[in-house]
């Protein structure tokens, strides 16, 4: 029999089996304080037991524990006449919830259930993340993921100790957010005509319309879903670049013409450092942290193209009015300004690692680090709180594989085991450097995950992977043996994952346009990202 202590995902930093087991049925009890045995009974509902708080059968004992130091630590407890779960705040009891439904039949993930008993070992989990930042990125902007998907995204970050979801809303190819206040954002901004065939920007294009948008409403309940998940939303609008969409409907606030991209890359559209534009920026921003209170706004800040602020004269002489000589210091100045308007709401501003190389960051703002490991340290060394998400081995985007049978993807290959071995925290830097890693994310850009279907495909199991180095803050370990009990757990929660041998028949890429193209080898890639890390100017960096 399968030691399910030994096949948790993510790994436990305490877990044992002991002898015994125990059943948990309609007559079971679940007691504690109100505080504890609500987020409790909701997300053991699935179980579809009743949970009384009273009756002769076995016992949850669910409560809070002062001894217990860490905010997100839980100690849970399975004998053979009930089970006992503490923790230091509801984030742990979450955990602990998380741990004791992996404890029990695969079945236990499944949405609903027409059973009244499960059966598990006995044994015991202490346990605490060693990251406070475990994550991923969605890209909602290049293909839309209706509003169901993301909160089914939701249920499977909780499922893996994941805590933060990054949603990026806005890009070249569709802007995503209602606005009341600027209704074209969406009118003109949230759709186009067609999207890019294929790898290459040739004019190769489907011709067939896309686009969608979350309403501010979608925004608040997708918040309060995530909320109870235990997992904290971090909106992004990409700034000042990456702004065709939004030009397309307010070209005033850019130079020049403006559309929705069909086809993928770096463009020129990019939104002025100018008075106007931040204060129309600023109203936007307000509408969207009125929608979703959060802690954290990501602002962008990559890839930002700059050729137009150099050669247009109110762009460069509003720069020489606040001492700025060239382009790439309007770039920090930009992101300044929009974080300062953030602060004064409470808010954190986090940007992409182009931020941090042209002085656009406050204080307290947050890096997340994609051009390599350099960049990421160098944020860390200057005393900047960074997330760890680099392109290689983070980009869930590239290939699974150089197989024939794998789907179009941006390029790679990226495998499990390159996940699997990624160090978050490496020993070569410096203590306080480490100090500064609050955690890492996956990213899932999405100009080849044109679907749902396939975002599971690319996506797991190599986000498994992830969450175990995010919450363990080191390489996993026995990961293929736990990844055997694990992706039946997968099946019951539905997800549509790459078998760790390879692509389904129907998650092939086949022999026409969804064929995998081979793409620039991922030592040629990193070593460019390290080189071009020190530049905030996309042109510089191509």
């Amino acid at each position: 029999m399968t030691d399910r202590y030994e096949t948790l995902v993510p790994r436990a930093r305490e877990a044992r089996r002991l002898p015994g087991t125990l059943t948990l049925t309609a007559d079971t009890r679940l007691t504690g304080p109100d505080e504890a045995t609500e987020p409790v009974r909701r997300l053991l509902a699935p179980l579809g037991l009743p949970l009384r708080p009273t009756g002769d059968g076995t016992e949850i004992a669910v409560g809070f524990d002062a001894t217990i130091t860490d905010p997100e630590g839980y100690r849970l407890h399975v004998g053979t006449a009930g089970v006992t779960l503490t923790a230091a705040g509801v984030d742990g009891l979450r955990h602990g919830v998380r741990t004791l439904r992996q404890l029990l039949p695969d079945a236990a993930w499944r949405a609903a259930s027409a059973g009244t008993g499960w059966t598990l070992d006995c044994g015991e989990v202490a346990d605490a993340p060693a990251l406070p930042w475990r994550g991923g990125m969605l890209d909602v902007s290049r293909h839309f993921l209706p509003k169901r998907e993301v909160l089914r995204y939701l249920d499977l970050f909780a499922m893996h100790g994941l805590n933060r979801l990054h949603l990026h809303l806005s890009d070249d190819q569709g802007w995503r957010v209602q606005s009341a206040r600027y209704p074209k954002l969406t009118e003109l901004g949230a759709h186009r005509p067609g999207s890019q065939v294929g790898r290459t920007r040739d004019g190769s294009h489907d011709h067939v319309p896309h686009g969608g948008y979350y309403t501010l409403d979608d925004l608040a309940e997708i918040n309060a879903y995530a909320t109870g998940l235990g997992v904290t939303v971090v909106p992004e609008l990409d700034l000042p670049g990456h702004a065709s969409a939004l030009l397309a409907a307010y070209p005033e606030y850019g130079i020049g013409t403006h559309r929705v991209l069909t086809g993928w890359g770096i463009s020129a559209g990019v939104v002025t450092p100018l008075p106007r534009t931040l204060a129309f920026l600023g109203e936007v921003l307000d509408e969207l942290t009125e929608a979703l209170p959060v802690p954290y706004v990501h602002l962008g800040g990559d890839e930002c193209v700059l050729r137009d602020w150099a050669a247009d004269a109110e762009v460069m002489g509003y720069l020489a009015e606040q001492g700025i000589t060239e382009p790439v210091g309007g770039h920090g100045y930009f992101l300044r300004r929009l974080g300062e308007h953030l602060a004064a709401g409470g808010r954190r501003m986090v940007v992409w690692d182009e931020g941090f190389v042209t002085g656009g960051m406050l204080p307290d703002s947050i890096v997340t680090a994609w051009r390599g490991s350099s960049v990421g340290r160098r944020a860390a060394a200057a005393g900047y709180d960074v997330v760890r998400s680099p392109v290689y081995p983070t980009y869930l985007d590239y290939d699974q594989s150089d197989g024939p049978d794998e789907p179009l993807a941006i390029g790679g290959p990226l495998t499990l085991d390159d996940v699997a071995a990624f160090d978050p925290v490496p020993a070569d830097w410096a203590a306080a450097e480490r100090e500064h890693v609050l955690g890492v994310q996956f990213q899932a850009w999405s100009e080849y995950i044109p679907d749902a279907r396939h975002l599971d495909y690319l996506v797991f199991p190599r986000a498994c992977a992830l969450a175990d180095v995010a919450w363990t803050g080191a390489p996993a370990t026995r990961l293929t043996e736990r990844l055997a009990a694990h992706l039946p757990r997968l099946d019951a929660a539905g997800v549509e994952y790459r078998p760790l041998t390879g692509p389904r028949p129907w998650q092939a890429g086949g022999d026409g346009p969804r064929r995998r193209v081979p793409g620039a080898e991922m030592a040629k890639v990193r070593e460019h990202l390290e080189q071009v890390s020190t530049s905030g100017d996309a042109e510089q960096s191509a």
